[in-house]
């Protein structure tokens, strides 16, 4: 009986392994030996299949998410920092800075809760972020005290209040100042210009607008109020839940400027 010529053992790859014969190509240009890398069957051939995209990751790419508590606390406490900074008085060259400054007659206080008991206190940051507001220098603000808090709740809605109090020359100036600030912050994009609101039944001019902005991958609808008297100034932020990607020409902003008024009905209080 005649044997057949026995093979030669396969050579080796440098690190153990076996090399790996060299592969002919297949119809329509797939190597011979290999499945199909098409669809799982039941797909259609131009979509993947479900969980499966470039690189493993989902085919519509990443879910939106909203910005974290402490991004929107950011953003609403950088709004106010902008009024001082080179202050406004210096970028406007000082126009109707003159004068004496108005008496301290009201403070704001972060209570426990605003709107009725809706939002709980979760964080006074006054002593903390609110510094930053305190220490920089604003010529048409004198003696300014920071009151900055974050409040949430049960429903999972994020509420901020960045505001502070003192003795304040151009209480409209200082209003419209804290919104751009708000507008021009890294990564904000203002969709919904500012719209001055007058909310039945209280004695203030509320200012409100939306931005979006993004925090990494993370995008957010932001609705934002701020109001200007001669003692208090303040910015209300409020992201309900499931808000977090509304078109921003959806927002209530009417409704935003009476819990806005509200709130400082609630925290500013007469000082002795």
């Amino acid at each position: 009986m005649t044997m057949p010529p026995s093979s030669s053992p396969p050579p080796h790859h440098p690190y153990g392994g076996p090399v790996p014969p060299p592969q002919q190509p297949g119809a329509f240009g797939a190597p011979q030996g290999y499945p199909p890398q098409g669809p799982p069957q039941g797909y259609p051939p131009q979509y993947p299949g479900p969980g499966t995209g470039a690189w493993g990751q989902p085919p519509m790419g990443p879910p939106k998410k909203k910005l974290s508590a402490g991004a929107i606390v950011a953003i609403v406490l950088g709004s106010l920092v902008v009024v001082g900074g080179l202050g406004y008085g210096v970028k406007a060259g000082l126009d109707g800075v003159t004068g004496s400054f108005p008496e301290a007659k009201h403070k704001l206080v972060v209570s426990q809760t605003v709107l009725g008991g809706e939002f709980t206190l979760v964080s006074d940051l006054s002593d903390t972020q609110g510094k930053e507001i305190e220490d920089t220098p604003d010529f048409t603000v004198k003696d300014a005290t920071a009151a900055v808090g974050q409040y949430s709740a049960k429903d999972g809605s994020v509420l901020v209040l960045s505001g502070m109090y003192g003795q304040i020359k151009n209480p409209g100036t200082t209003r419209s100042s804290i919104l751009k600030g708000a507008a021009t912050d890294k990564g904000s994009t203002l969709v919904v210009k500012p719209r001055d609101f007058t909310p039945a039944g209280y004695d203030v001019t509320v200012s409100c607008q939306v931005t979006t902005s993004k925090d990494g991958l993370s995008t957010t609808t932001l609705p934002m109020c701020a109001w200007g008297d001669e003692n208090t100034a303040a910015a209300i932020a409020l992201v309900g839940a499931g808000e977090a990607t509304v078109d921003p020409k959806d927002i209530d902003l009417a409704g935003l400027a009476e819990k806005t008024a509200r709130i400082r009905a609630e925290i500013r209080k007469p000082i002795g």
